[in-house]
């Protein structure tokens, strides 16, 4: 139901319809605009229904979700109540199992609302990741189609993922670019670009949905930008070739490059795939921190920078709009005035947002969140794989299961530029990016979560326990049921060459694909199994331990699985951070050096 068909008057803000009841906690669509009076049953739409459109539940078929079931949320429909809202979850009313807005008797205290589950899942980031949050919300107001026009959606071929969600791992990559769009943008960027990757962020979500890692990635970090192809307004494609030791940034914009090429530069760098990319401008930032009523930041000393025309004074200010961003492009006020030093304040901008979005009443103003999110789809281009306002829902929905407390912020471990005789540029950290690396790809958290069946995995644990044979002594076959051609050779020729395992064999193919690896062994064959495990970095979870002996000459099958990126590199990452990386939470204020 669109709010526009109704006959109201044009000068009537939508979002103004929106009333709160007092009985039930729900916002609902007044459409009589009579004042004191509460819309009939027949003519208000609540706005936490069920999320029927035609018919049908949005939430009963996700485009390629794959959600889990244990993510599944209890719904309720309610045949006589008030009409519902087309794109919404159910929720259960206040008042249980007495029915929806039953009056309380006389001389009892009226319940308190319950706090919708949905605003508690939509706070899961800011800044320039707030147009998801504003997705999920969207779908209070029935207003598909207006916030499907403001978003524009790029085809990055096989970069990304066909899915929504996956129930696995996800990676998004958020890209703020400096090209020049919009009056009053004009002494930002270079002048006639096409825009670079200026701001970028690998967001992580884990398998569980119990944490996030957002690793900021420098602009000016040299790297291999690998060949990519494009996609034409005419159909065709265009490749563009790869080139060495080129800036970060230029993975994008430049010669043709789309944010397709800068997710495979991504996954080239760190060995993660993005499944999909977000992309703001200048903009974004202007209007969404407007839309939102500002933003509070702390500065540890006064700010007075000519360059951006920043002034904020020391201690906590809020900014928005032109003030919002000056304070992201400043590189003259902070630390040692590089990059690196930009992106701690931009990491702590975003944690301001996300604190800013709990603590306010965005998400209980149907106005503001109306204004919130029109801002936020006008800002925003993604892959076509998430190109509407209920795909953008969807996976609002998949990442907002993570708690903001396990939201950690954090930057690509880098090191000065050795071929630079003064350094301008950065490189990755040789040691401590593989390592960062290594416990992303492996799902591994930067944070402490709170372990579910603890025993259980505690007893899976100690399988990596106890004595180890050696090499030689070592029988495995090796399958490959990964994506890798080739990758079980490729492992065999290196645990013989390298690791000293001569009694390893190449099996060819898996009967069928797996997503985790996989090492099946007899009680007996224990201490070769936990060699075997510390040589390829295998976690507990990869133990498949049998309840017979082996026989004579029989071999451990270890079955290699999505998780292989290559021989000789850790399935798994280690279980804490390199040292030294600076980490900071998104529930947590700081102040700004």
């Amino acid at each position: 139901m669109d709010a526009h068909s109704r006959g109201r008057a044009d000068d009537i803000d939508p979002a103004d319809q929106w009333v709160l009841n007092p009985n039930t906690g729900n916002y609902e669509l007044r459409l009589d605009h009579s004042a004191g009076e509460s819309s009939s049953p027949s003519r208000t739409a609540t706005a936490e229904g069920t999320g029927r459109r035609g018919g049908s539940r949005t939430g009963s078929s996700r485009e390629g979700s794959g959600r889990r079931g244990s993510g599944t949320r209890e719904r309720e429909d309610v045949p006589d109540g008030p009409r519902q809202v087309p794109g919404q979850r159910s929720r259960r009313s206040s008042q249980g199992a007495r029915g929806a807005a039953e009056p309380p008797s006389a001389g009892r205290r009226k319940r308190k609302p319950k706090k919708s589950r949905k605003k508690k899942a939509l706070l899961w980031t800011g800044g320039v990741m707030a147009f998801v949050v504003v997705a999920g919300s969207a779908g209070a107001y029935a207003l598909y189609q207006k916030f499907n026009g403001n978003i524009d959606a790029i085809d990055v071929g096989d970069a990304g993922s066909k899915n929504v969600v996956t129930d696995g791992p996800m990676n998004i990559l958020i890209i703020g670019t400096d090209k020049r769009t919009g009056k009053g943008n004009e002494g930002y960027g270079d002048k006639g670009s096409e825009g670079h990757a200026d701001t970028t962020i690998l967001f992580h979500v884990s398998e569980d949905r119990t944490n996030a890692t957002a690793m900021s990635i420098p602009r000016d970090l040299k790297t291999e930008i690998p060949e990519c192809e494009t996609k034409n307004e005419d159909g065709t494609t265009t490749v563009i070739p790869g080139t060495p030791n080129e800036r970060f940034n230029t993975s994008l914009g430049q010669n043709g490059r789309d944010p397709g090429c800068t997710m495979r530069t991504v996954e080239n760098i760190t060995g993660l795939k993005p499944d999909h990319f977000m992309m703001v401008d200048f903009n974004a930032v202007k209007s969404l921190t407007s839309a939102v009523g500002g933003v509070n930041v702390c500065m540890a000393k006064p700010i007075d920078d000519p360059k951006s025309h920043l002034k904020l004074p020391q201690g906590e200010s809020k900014v928005e709009g032109e003030q919002a961003l000056a304070l992201l492009r400043t590189r003259d006020s902070f630390g040692n005035r590089s990059d690196l030093d930009r992106i701690k304040v931009q990491q702590q901008f975003l944690g301001s947002m996300i604190r800013e979005m709990k603590s306010s009443d965005t998400l209980t103003n149907p106005k503001k969140l109306y204004k919130l999110a029109d801002a936020a789809t006008n800002a925003l281009t993604v892959d076509t794989a998430i190109g509407d306002a209920k795909k953008l829902m969807t996976l609002a929905e998949e990442i907002g299961k993570v708690d903001t407390k396990n939201i950690s912020f954090l930057t690509m471990p880098v090191i000065d530029n050795p071929a630079e005789p003064k350094p301008i540029t950065v490189v990755v950290d040789p040691v401590k990016g593989e390592q960062l690396f290594a416990m992303m790809r492996s799902d591994t958290s930067l944070t402490e979560v709170k372990q579910k069946e603890k025993a259980a995995k505690g007893k899976q644990a100690a399988l990596l326990k106890g004595p180890k044979a050696e090499a030689a002594d070592v029988r495995v076959d090796v399958l490959n049921g990964g994506e890798i051609p080739g990758a079980a050779g490729s492992t065999v020729t290196w645990l013989q060459n390298e690791q000293g395992v001569l009694k390893s064999t190449n099996k060819a193919n898996a009967p069928e694909k797996i997503k985790k690896t996989t090492l099946e062994y007899a009680p007996n064959q224990a201490d070769q199994a936990r060699a075997l495990a510390e040589m390829m970095g295998l976690p507990a979870t990869a133990m498949k331990q049998g309840t017979a002996d082996a026989e004579g000459l029989e071999a451990m099958v270890l079955t290699l699985g999505a998780d292989f990126k290559g021989a000789g590199q850790l399935i798994t990452g280690p279980a804490k951070p390199p040292k030294d990386i600076e980490k900071a939470s998104a529930d947590k204020a700081v102040c700004a050096q």
